[in-house]
């Protein structure tokens, strides 16, 4: 096989495969199809010998794109609600210091890990950040990325159908698409921005970007309406390649060995976010679905994804998951110093 073809064949494979999945969740009706048909398609290939990769400036042009929609559900009107998020904030504050807690303790009480390995393998979010901390000395290196992406591939097939369930009858009506011209000129630009922060240390730049020209586009009245669904729905499958082939670098054996702390860890998290987002709830009046996507312990790429999928309040989503990003940033050191012997 010429070298070409020979260094193409795992991108081609994995987008294939995720493809397929994702057309096969679509066609069955699931929540956010296209993301977990993929995800789950290449993450199943990618603990056999089959070799999978997914480019990274592909994974980020996706990651503009989803980006590009949930910026266009932000209107000046929404703008003004930002203050009075300021209690459903500080519940996730609240919600992200316990979820570590609970986890780490789990993890290092009923499976005897070490306190670095516990706290940077639970941190609900920022894993690129856990698993640079673990390269540097802090913690067991597979250890964290294998329970990271654990949770990451079960609570993408997870939250969808449980969102559902809590709040079947609260998904918005899609709005018309923004054409090929703007949407073109948003993707460049975002791209461009994107990978400019993403060198600076900006995480997930892509994503942030691409919300943020989308909002300004949106509110100046310079664009209308999210990116074309087929759009979307491509950029689901590459980012559900993305998550699944990660696991390429995993061997089964170790997989399974943590496959019960890997679970715990998520349950414990989901049962932490779900009485958070319960409590917001009660005091805020938000749709208790939407809440709970905005807390989710999962990636912010994977559960922005989501939320736009479901059609929930993309701006609400997406301010939450980054403020999610923001607060571990500084949340994960404390925890470290707390814990050391």
């Amino acid at each position: 096989m010429p070298p070409l073809l020979s260094k193409l064949k795992p991108h081609v494979v994995a987008l294939t495969l995720g493809g397929g999945g994702g057309v096969l969740a679509l066609g069955l009706g699931l929540p956010a199809a296209a993301l977990i048909g993929s995800t789950l398609t290449v993450a199943v290939a990618a603990v056999t010998p089959i070799s999978l990769a997914v480019h990274q400036r592909l994974r980020d042009l996706a990651f503009c794109v989803i980006g590009i929609s949930l910026g266009a559900g932000v209107e000046a009107e929404a703008l003004s609600q930002i203050g009075a998020w300021s209690v459903s904030l500080t519940m996730l504050l609240v919600c992200l210091w316990t979820t570590l807690m609970t986890g780490a303790l789990l993890l290092k009480r009923l499976f005897g890990m070490d306190s670095d390995t516990a706290i940077l393998a639970t941190s609900p979010g920022t894993m690129s950040n856990a698993i640079a901390l673990a390269l540097e000395g802090r913690g067991d290196a597979t250890t964290i990325l294998i329970l990271q992406m654990f949770r990451l591939l079960v609570l993408v097939s997870v939250v969808p159908p449980v969102a559902m369930l809590l709040d079947a009858d609260g998904i918005f009506l899609p709005m018309a698409s923004m054409g090929l011209l703007p949407l073109a000129l948003l993707v460049s630009t975002a791209l461009s921005l994107g990978l400019w922060g993403s060198r600076m240390g900006i995480p997930a730049a892509c994503l942030l970007f691409g919300m943020l020209l989308s909002a300004g586009a949106h509110v100046a009245g310079l664009a209308q309406g999210p990116a074309p669904v087929w759009a979307v729905n491509a950029s689901f499958i590459i980012t559900g390649a993305a998550l699944g082939a990660r696991l390429t670098s995993i061997k089964l054996s170790k997989l399974m060995q943590l496959s019960g702390a890997g679970l715990l860890l998520v349950g414990s998290a989901v049962v932490v976010s779900l009485c958070f987002a319960g409590i917001t709830h009660v005091f805020t009046g938000l749709p208790l679905a939407q809440i709970w996507i905005a807390f989710a312990p999962g990636g912010v790429e994977a559960m922005a994804a989501i939320g736009l999928a479901l059609g929930y309040d993309p701006a609400y989503v997406a301010i939450h998951h980054f403020a999610r990003i923001l607060l571990l940033v500084i949340l994960i050191p404390i925890c470290l110093r707390r814990f050391d012997p």
